[in-house]
């Protein structure tokens, strides 16, 4: 069971703004990207289908604290792991890098939830297909 998961971002052209350094929105981009990777490499994805229902993951909050600017064509690294792990929600952790700087944190709660269209969103326990995937370095 992964207690982390690990990426790289080049950063692009598009990721900066008029100063040169990557605009402050780019790293919720980054955070969510990474998010995604992580549950590909469980096998599942952020938006899937379980017992008929589609399943998604949206945000109760969302921070980000910049430490040092990144610019057009840094690599960042992108370490993610999760620091609470609810009955229906997860709480991801990121650090940003670059070249051993300390570039960002971040930090990320996600709900469970039934997003059939139509519907209201439901919030539901987390699958045990995923749950039991996903190790929490807090749980005991």
């Amino acid at each position: 069971m992964p207690t982390e998961y690990r990426t790289k971002r080049k950063i692009e052209f598009a990721d900066t703004d008029m100063a040169g350094i990557v605009h402050f929105t780019r790293f919720f981009v980054f955070m969510e990207s990474a998010e995604h990777e992580f549950l590909r490499s469980l096998g599942t994805s952020v938006a899937t289908e379980w017992n008929g229902d589609k399943i998604g993951w949206p945000r109760l909050a969302a921070a980000c604290e910049y430490l040092s600017p990144l610019r057009f064509e840094d690599e960042v690294d992108i370490r993610l792991w999760i620091s609470k792990k609810g009955a229906k929600s997860l709480t991801f952790q990121f650090h940003f890098t670059h070249q051993g700087k300390d570039i960002a944190r971040g930090e990320v709660t996600t709900v469970c939830c039934v997003t059939n269209p139509g519907e209201k969103l439901r919030a539901i326990p987390i699958p045990d297909f995923i749950a039991n995937q996903i190790a929490c370095p807090e749980e005991k």
